[in-house]
């Protein structure tokens, strides 16, 4: 595979990436990301996280490698590999699904009914010119891929609740697609149908945060990385009187 080229980063995007960083040790980083950029396949002259990761390359090496991806305007927990055995231990336990991801959203007019449950809905992808969709499919329809998701209700106020989700599959979109099938899409989503207003109050972007992720680290033992909530979805939750508990409990 010929060498990836390094992406020249301004002292800003430099910094702004560090600022990222919460967990750093000789095989992985443990970022925060902040909803509104591109995890990798950006377009045009945008820089995505994937491409900032080259601040962290010491000269003449590669740069770290994301492990797992997150959508443009979800935040929170993402992982990098430092170096290629860490990549290729950490790509092999995704693949394995011995990674559990666990997230915060925020969904409206309130609690799901049942308030905590599975959604094994299938999903297929839908193209429409550059812009690509999910859509809940039967399971014989030659699209269809299998798709699990877990959720459990946190708290609740009239008219919004805060769930705990944890995906078992890896399909694009599948939280937002699958909460949307059982009538509480996530508040900001206009792609699927979630209110832009919550108790009064503005749903500044997609109200999805990557909480939690739990993996063998490279090194041995099990890790559990925690991003906190950024101050624009904290300071919804604290405005409609809700408040998300210390540590995820998805099992």
């Amino acid at each position: 595979m010929k060498p990836l080229k390094p992406v020249p980063l301004s002292a800003d995007q430099v910094a702004h990436v560090r600022t990222m960083v919460f967990h750093e040790d000789a095989s992985l980083l443990g970022l925060n990301k902040p909803a509104g950029l591109s995890s990798q396949g950006g377009r045009g002259q945008v820089v995505t996280l994937d491409e900032m990761l080259w601040a962290f390359a010491k000269p003449g090496k590669a740069r770290p490698r994301l492990i797992h991806r997150l959508d443009r305007d979800t935040s929170g927990v993402i992982l990098a590999a430092r170096t290629q055995p860490a990549a290729s231990f950490l790509g092999k336990a995704m693949m394995a699904r011995k990674i559990t991801k666990t997230y915060l959203a925020l969904v409206a007019p309130g609690a799901p009914v049942p308030p905590s449950g599975r959604i094994t809905e299938a999903l297929r992808r839908v193209e429409t010119g550059r812009e690509a969709r999910m859509q809940v499919c039967a399971a014989g329809h030659p699209d269809a891929e299998t798709a699990e998701t877990r959720y459990r209700t946190l708290v609740t106020v009239d008219g919004a609740a805060l769930l705990e989700v944890s995906p078992r599959t890896g399909r694009m979109h599948q939280i937002r697609v699958h909460l949307a099938s059982i009538q509480r899409p996530i508040a900001g989503d206009a792609w699927y149908g979630g209110a832009l207003m919550v108790g009064g109050l503005p749903a500044p972007r997609l109200m999805l945060h990557a909480w939690a992720l739990t993996f063998p680290h490279p090194e041995g033992g099990q890790m559990t990385l925690r991003a906190p909530l950024p101050e624009d979805f904290a300071s919804l939750l604290s405005g409609l009187g809700l408040q998300a508990p210390p540590e995820p409990t998805v099992p």
